[in-house]
């Protein structure tokens, strides 16, 4: 059997546990959580007993001797156990291979068999996870692909009680920036500082908004430089000026700023490329997935500078970040400045490189 991370809960809500589960996959939140829906579907039988076999100190790999022996002692505290391998790699070698399929072979009636890998593609698996997914289940935790990450966040929020607009989600997934470990919490914060029941009490509770959203959710610089880059773009020189200079003051390290403040400059070059050949910058919008109340400011941006003056400024955000990580000559925060001045106004375009 297969199944996904989300589908997981409702098979063992609904069915008795397999003698094998195998969770593999690169993204560790996903992997993590369906290993803990097996241990409280385990805890809910009554299989208090629980082994962990991983590899130890400087070892390369399990002691799958140690581990064969523990599948033939029997339990301590109840009936049936739950023995776990970690294998971090995806790989268990020959040895483990062996072990797994003799286990698969037979399942002991006293056992079931929890495999966790972080590590997984098309090169990994085998004959042992074939036979592992016969008997048992196998759940495959794939990385949320960046279109797919705004449904995740929603379905996350209604899980914890929360709804929210549609920009708010964006917003969220903006500052998280495919991070899920990162969304998992933030989500959970919200869901503390909103009090999902109390507001249930209350009557229907409204969906957030991007304003609530924003000043909600932790501030933390990542967040920041969107409102920096919109200034800038917005033709705010001034104002984009003083917000760099509060969050220098506030101690903000700068390398964190960069990826963003990049990100933002390769999607006003994408979009200034489309429209300087005649393209559908409708299109190009959906694409870059900037909503429709910040394509505003990309347009105005737009009007200002020209396609190679934007990959210009692209080029020059790459020299900042390895100057603030010591890579290039130079104050990296004066030089963010001039950038920023520079896409806000015209005149101020002969500062930057220098």
């Amino acid at each position: 059997m297969k199944l996904t991370p989300e589908q997981l809960p409702r098979h063992l809500a609904d069915t008795d546990l397999r003698p094998a589960y195998l969770i593999a996959g690169p993204e560790p939140l996903r992997v993590l959580e369906a290993a803990d829906a097996v241990r409280a579907a385990a805890r809910t039988r009554g299989i208090v007993d629980r082994e962990v076999h991983e590899a130890q100190g400087n070892q390369r790999d399990v002691d799958w001797e140690a581990f064969a022996a523990a599948l033939r002692a029997p339990g301590l505290f109840s009936a049936r156990r739950l023995v776990e391998v970690r294998l971090p790699t995806g790989k268990p070698g020959k040895d483990g291979s062996r072990e797994i399929l003799a286990f698969c072979a037979e399942p002991p009636d006293d056992v079931c068999l929890l495999v966790t890998c972080h590590d997984w593609s098309k090169k990994h698996g085998g004959k042992w996870s074939d036979e592992m997914e016969r008997i048992g289940a196998a759940v495959m935790a794939w990385a949320v692909k960046p279109h797919e990450l705004a449904a995740w966040i929603e379905a996350r929020l209604r899980s914890r009680g929360l709804q929210a607009e549609p920009e708010a989600v964006q917003r969220l997934a903006e500052r998280v920036d495919g991070n899920l470990l990162a969304a998992a919490q933030e989500i959970d914060k919200l869901a503390l500082l909103l009090d999902p029941d109390q507001a249930a009490a209350s009557g229907k509770p409204s969906p957030l908004s991007a304003e609530a959203m924003e000043s909600l959710v932790a501030d933390a610089a990542r967040f920041d430089v969107f409102r920096l880059v919109d200034a800038a773009m917005n033709g705010q020189g001034a104002m984009a000026s003083r917000m760099l200079a509060g969050l220098r003051a506030e101690g903000t390290v700068l390398p964190a700023l960069m990826g963003m403040v990049v990100m933002e400059l390769q999607r006003a070059a994408a979009l200034a490329r489309v429209a300087a050949r005649g393209g559908n910058l409708a299109a190009e919008f959906k694409a870059q997935r900037i909503w429709d109340s910040k394509q505003a400011v990309y347009r105005r941006a737009l009007q200002r500078h020209e396609a190679a003056r934007w990959d210009r400024f692209v080029a020059e955000a790459g020299r900042i970040d390895r100057s603030a990580k010591g890579r290039a000559p130079g104050d990296p925060w004066q030089q963010l400045e001039r950038l920023l001045l520079a896409i806000a106004e015209k005149r101020a375009c002969a500062m930057i490189g220098r």
